[in-house]
């Protein structure tokens, strides 16, 4: 793979009262030509500062940062311009311009002393409005636009300057979700078709693990894990650093799972591997109700049996006392039987009856 930055033992942070304010240190890893990376971390992990410190926005505090077989501090105002595009999550202060004259900002680094557009620049701006599916907002002024729309603004800006490099700080943190698919597969997809090297930071993880060709995991304590994503997957990284008591991940489908407390249990009868009975088990253990697997109601006070058509029903004592065809109405009934069952269980153990 043609690597196109790569850092080594970098520090970054700020500067405070003339004293390092070091986020993260001895980071070292490559970004390559036509793939599309992920930087993940939780919270204050440093991300943002990462990105910033890569596109020059701010200095590092150590190591080295090459782009394209140069140092970046060898780089000028001009030529880093043409080199990388930077998308950045605040972009209020734009006002009172046009989603297309914000795009053909993005051609500035082509145009000159007076940023005339040529015909080639102004094709190139119809084109990435195109790519990014704003072609309808292009004569809309950016403050009447949503959140997400202007964030497809700016990406579509940073795709019209034409760069072979482009960094992105959360570009689909304010999109709805069928959008941040579509924006995370645009962007793989012009890595591959326009030879890009896009690096975007993200908390989509899941997302991130479906179509990123690189992931850069970033924690404080953890440090700096890069790799494919299958390969985080397989090795435990992805859990290392994401996975705790209450969240587990299944490498298999990269995918992770809110684990539930539960208080009590209730016998399942049914085929485990239909679509009604996982997810008439996932409600209850939502609910604090772990399922049990059982052949046969034989000995159970309280069981559910999800039937092939479909239906769940409610057995008390092996008799059947309730049929319905939603998870929400079964859950209403159960619980209350439960109790029922359970304090009449006490009350015989205690030798008492309900009138004591």
């Amino acid at each position: 793979m043609n690597t196109t930055i790569e850092i080594s033992n970098l520090n970054t942070g700020y500067k405070i009262k003339g004293e390092n304010k070091i986020i993260s240190s001895g980071l070292s890893a490559k970004l390559y030509g036509s793939n599309l990376t992920c930087l993940l971390g939780p919270n204050g992990s440093g991300k943002s500062t990462l990105l910033r410190t890569l596109s020059a926005f701010q200095p590092s505090l150590g190591g080295g940062i090459t782009v394209i077989n140069r140092s970046l501090d060898q780089y000028s105002a001009a030529e880093l311009a043409r080199v990388m595009s930077v998308v950045l999550t605040d972009n209020s202060g734009i006002k009172n311009m046009t989603a297309e004259e914000i795009v053909s900002m993005g051609r500035s680094p082509y145009t000159g002393f007076w940023g005339r557009l040529t015909e080639k620049d102004k094709k190139i701006v119809d084109k990435c409005l195109s790519w990014v599916g704003i072609t309808a907002l292009a004569k809309r002024k950016v403050h009447t636009l949503s959140d997400g729309e202007k964030q497809k603004v700016m990406i579509a800006k940073a795709i019209a300057q034409e760069t072979p490099i482009i960094f992105l700080d959360e570009p689909t943190a304010y999109l709805d979700y069928p959008s941040k698919i579509s924006m995370m597969m645009l962007l793989h997809r012009l890595s591959k078709a326009l030879k890009k090297t896009i690096f975007m930071s993200t908390h989509d993880m899941e997302h991130a693990l479906q179509v990123a060709d690189q992931i850069w995991l970033l924690d404080n304590e953890k440090g700096l894990t890069t790799g494919m994503p299958e390969d985080l997957c397989m090795d435990g990284s992805i859990e290392r650093y994401f996975a705790n008591d209450q969240l587990a991940f299944d490498r298999l489908s990269a995918t992770f799972s809110i684990h539930h407390e539960t208080a009590r249990s209730i016998p399942f009868i049914g085929d485990g591997k239909s679509m009604e009975y996982m997810l008439c088990a996932k409600a209850f253990v939502r609910n604090g109700i772990e399922p049990q697997p059982v052949s046969s109601a034989e000995g159970c006070p309280v069981a559910i049996r999800i039937a092939e058509d479909g239906t769940y029903r409610l057995l008390e004592d092996g008799q059947e006392t309730m049929c319905v065809n939603k998870i929400e109405h079964l859950l209403r009934c159960v619980v209350p039987a439960i109790t029922k069952h359970q304090i009449t269980a006490i009350r015989e153990s205690a030798e008492m009856n309900q009138y004591e």
